[in-house]
Protein backbone atom coordinates (compact mmCIF):
# COMPACT_ATOMS: atom_id res chain seq x y z
CA UNK A 1 0.00 0.00 0.00
CA UNK A 2 1.22 3.42 -0.95
CA UNK A 3 0.53 6.39 1.28
CA UNK A 4 0.05 9.80 -0.22
CA UNK A 5 0.82 12.87 1.84
CA UNK A 6 -2.14 15.07 2.67
CA UNK A 7 -2.43 18.06 0.39
CA UNK A 8 -4.02 21.13 1.86
CA UNK A 9 -5.12 24.23 0.03
CA UNK A 10 -4.34 26.43 3.01
CA UNK A 11 -1.31 28.65 3.15
CA UNK A 12 1.59 27.72 5.37
CA UNK A 13 1.47 29.25 8.87
CA UNK A 14 4.00 31.98 8.11
CA UNK A 15 2.02 33.19 5.09
CA UNK A 16 -1.23 33.15 7.04
CA UNK A 17 0.21 35.31 9.80
CA UNK A 18 1.58 37.79 7.26
CA UNK A 19 -1.80 37.97 5.57
CA UNK A 20 -3.58 38.52 8.89
CA UNK A 21 -1.16 41.23 9.97
CA UNK A 22 -1.53 43.12 6.69
CA UNK A 23 -5.33 42.93 7.04
CA UNK A 24 -5.05 44.13 10.62
CA UNK A 25 -2.86 47.04 9.56
CA UNK A 26 -5.34 48.03 6.87
CA UNK A 27 -8.19 47.75 9.36
CA UNK A 28 -6.38 49.88 11.93
CA UNK A 29 -5.65 52.53 9.32
CA UNK A 30 -9.28 52.62 8.32
CA UNK A 31 -10.36 52.83 11.95
CA UNK A 32 -7.94 55.68 12.60
CA UNK A 33 -9.18 57.64 9.60
CA UNK A 34 -12.77 56.96 10.65
CA UNK A 35 -12.02 58.21 14.17
CA UNK A 36 -10.47 61.40 12.80
CA UNK A 37 -13.41 61.87 10.44
CA UNK A 38 -15.83 61.57 13.37
CA UNK A 39 -13.75 64.03 15.40
CA UNK A 40 -13.71 66.52 12.53
CA UNK A 41 -17.44 66.16 12.05
CA UNK A 42 -18.06 66.71 15.78
CA UNK A 43 -15.86 69.82 15.76
CA UNK A 44 -17.76 71.21 12.76
CA UNK A 45 -21.11 70.59 14.49
CA UNK A 46 -19.93 72.34 17.66
CA UNK A 47 -18.56 75.26 15.63
CA UNK A 48 -21.77 75.81 13.66
CA UNK A 49 -23.90 75.40 16.79
CA UNK A 50 -21.82 78.14 18.41
CA UNK A 51 -22.33 80.41 15.42
CA UNK A 52 -26.08 79.83 15.51
CA UNK A 53 -26.22 80.49 19.25
CA UNK A 54 -24.20 83.68 18.87
CA UNK A 55 -26.47 85.00 16.15
CA UNK A 56 -29.57 84.14 18.16
CA UNK A 57 -28.24 85.98 21.20
CA UNK A 58 -27.19 88.95 19.10
CA UNK A 59 -30.54 89.30 17.36
CA UNK A 60 -32.63 88.74 20.48
CA UNK A 61 -30.72 91.03 22.83
CA UNK A 62 -32.55 94.23 21.82
CA UNK A 63 -35.74 93.12 23.57
CA UNK A 64 -37.72 95.84 21.81
CA UNK A 65 -37.32 98.87 19.66
CA UNK A 66 -35.34 101.82 20.91
CA UNK A 67 -37.47 104.90 21.51
CA UNK A 68 -35.58 108.17 21.38
CA UNK A 69 -37.31 111.46 22.19
CA UNK A 70 -35.81 114.87 21.53
CA UNK A 71 -36.93 117.88 23.59
CA UNK A 72 -35.77 121.44 23.39
CA UNK A 73 -35.53 123.19 26.73
CA UNK A 74 -36.26 126.90 26.70
CA UNK A 75 -34.56 128.83 29.45
CA UNK A 76 -37.06 130.74 31.53
CA UNK A 77 -36.40 134.27 32.53
CA UNK A 78 -35.64 134.78 36.19
CA UNK A 79 -36.40 137.95 38.02
CA UNK A 80 -33.27 139.24 39.74
CA UNK A 81 -33.18 138.88 43.49
CA UNK A 82 -32.66 141.91 45.71
CA UNK A 83 -28.96 142.49 46.26
CA UNK A 84 -27.90 142.76 49.91
CA UNK A 85 -24.49 143.91 51.03
CA UNK A 86 -23.14 142.64 54.34
CA UNK A 87 -20.21 144.40 55.98
CA UNK A 88 -18.26 142.65 58.71
CA UNK A 89 -15.77 144.47 60.86
CA UNK A 90 -12.85 142.57 62.22
CA UNK A 91 -12.06 143.04 65.96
Amino acid sequence: MITVPDVSTELPPSSRSRERSSRARRGRGRRRSLVWLVRLLAAAIVFFAGLALGRAIESGSSGGETNTSVRTLVPSTLTPQQTVTVTVSSP
